[in-house]
């Protein structure tokens, strides 16, 4: 019986930094992940792909302000939902396109995702996601006199407007993702964290301007669907402790109890590997196997011979 991977692969790897941000560069950036993903789905396993939409988002963010006098600029669930779409379609092509060239009989589908969020979320009381363009601090103090909007300082390079990134509680339409994979379907699913949604009074989904976390929204899927393994395909080969230092050390196959000890002495920083390294133990909890490993060696670490592997 096949086993089921939940893939989540990084926004980087769709878009690199300093690269420019033309279809053809993300395009030629998807094929080579899609080779990737054709050689896991030869090794008889059913595969969920979910990614990151960093750059893309801010993209969109950015063309609608410098339009937002000729058309009205989209609410941010509402430009999730835009990069859901055109990153999708370029996934979904490419990986039906290598699917083909290897005689495969399996078939690709992307699927819109709305993560349901719990609109009292404490972190909608500190906004720390910083996105879209930067502004001066006089255009920050208008814009957040103006629209309420959140604005932080970035890394010296000026403000940008800050939003919630609250936990996903529920990802909506599992029941038709397993459907599909059951159908021999590879499908993409909750891109860049998923479109952000909760329940009003009435019981009805509403957008929210928040932005979830693509790891988070990785092991939630991968939960829900009772995945086997979930993968977080980054732009290094392993974890390390002690990174950067003389004595930094590979970390391989390690038990949960030991990623938790690593975790708890501080070895994996919030801004990198501590969000990746927090979704894998909570997923391993489960005495399943989380992966962290690099994307041109997907297919390795699945059969134990590259990466970090967390086993419950």
């Amino acid at each position: 019986m096949a086993k089921r991977v939940v893939i989540a692969l990084g926004g980087n790897a769709i878009l690199r930094p300093n690269q420019e941000a033309t279809v053809e560069v993300q395009m030629k950036n998807v094929q080579i992940s899609a080779e990737q993903i054709a050689k896991i789905e030869a090794l008889n396993y059913e595969v969920i792909l979910t990614h990151g939409n960093g750059p893309q988002v801010g993209n969109i963010l950015q063309q609608n302000e410098l339009a937002k006098d000729v058309v009205p600029p989209f609410p941010l669930d509402v430009c999730n939902a835009e990069s859901q779409g055109f990153i999708g379609y370029m996934l979904e092509q490419s990986i039906k396109n290598r699917l083909r060239s290897t005689d495969s009989t399996a078939d690709v589908v992307t699927m819109l995702t709305q993560i349901e969020v719990d609109k009292n979320d404490p972190a909608f009381d500190h906004p720390t996601k910083p996105i879209g363009v930067f502004y001066t601090e006089e255009e920050a103090k208008v814009l957040e006199a103006e629209k309420g909007w959140f604005m932080m300082e970035d890394a010296g390079r000026g403000y940008r407007r800050a939003v919630a990134s609250p936990l996903p509680e529920l990802i909506h339409g599992v029941n038709a993702i397993t459907h599909l994979v059951d159908k021999n379907m590879i499908v993409i699913a909750g891109g860049g964290g998923g479109i952000p949604v909760y329940r009003d009074e009435n019981g009805k989904l509403v957008g929210l301007e928040a932005v979830i976390d693509k790891d988070r929204t990785g092991k939630k899927l991968a939960e829900q669907v009772d995945a086997d393994v979930f993968m977080m395909l980054t732009d290094v080969p392993n974890v390390y402790i002690n990174w950067g230092k003389p004595d930094q050390q590979k970390l391989e196959e390690i038990s949960v109890e030991e990623a938790q000890r690593y975790m708890d002495e501080g070895h994996f920083a919030d801004g990198s590997m501590g969000p990746k390294m927090g979704a894998a133990i909570d997923f391993a909890r489960s005495g399943r196997t989380a992966i962290i490993c690099a994307l041109d060696e997907a297919d390795l670490a699945l059969q134990g011979k590259a990466g970090t592997r967390i086993v419950g």
